[in-house]
């Protein structure tokens, strides 16, 4: 899913509050804290309801997230009279994106066969910043259909390392001998 103008606008406008106030990495939790509590379907449809009175919602809400940044507090509530709670994902990923850029992190997705463990991800992690010669941040999926090894899409880079697409070079290449 894109990521809105508004969110990006929302997010810059967050990221550099965290700057000037020297709290990048309280904002990063904050954002992580609301991103996760709008995952509740049924608990951004009550919060978000233009029904019910704003108080009780705002209690709501503060229970919910308990300890958190005054300012995080008043972007929730900007983003429930606005009708755009939902987005508060993208707003923290946005951010996230905006934080590495500060810290010159790139962002990797990363596709495995099979789940991978920590271990296993610190180790990729390091494999791939080799390759780049930059510190990354990854995010995996799964897809089996890939068989083995690992597919990275790294800005505008792909590292194709795929038993599938091993094979499908070992297929061209005995094609081309058989010419």
């Amino acid at each position: 899913m894109s990521i809105t103008t508004s969110v990006k606008r929302y997010a810059q406008a967050v990221f550099e509050i965290a700057l000037e106030s020297n709290k990048l990495k309280e904002w990063q939790s904050n954002l992580g804290k609301i991103a996760q509590l709008v995952q509740d379907a049924e608990f951004t449809a009550l919060v978000e309801n233009p029904k019910l009175p704003f108080e009780p919602k705002a209690k709501l809400v503060q229970e919910r997230l308990g300890k958190i940044n005054p300012m995080a507090l008043n972007l929730i509530y900007l983003l429930m009279t606005k009708g755009k709670l939902k987005n508060a994902r993208q707003l923290a990923d946005e951010y996230e994106r905006l934080l590495n850029d500060h810290y010159g992190i790139k962002s990797a997705e990363v596709t495995t066969a099979i789940a991978i463990d920590d271990t296993e991800r610190e180790r990729l992690s390091h494999h791939i910043e080799t390759i780049i010669g930059n510190k990354i941040s990854i995010k995996t999926q799964i897809d089996p259909d890939i068989l083995g090894g690992f597919i990275a899409r790294i800005d505008d880079s792909l590292i194709d390392g795929s038993i599938r697409n091993k094979l499908e070079m070992l297929k061209k290449s005995l094609a081309e001998t058989r010419k």
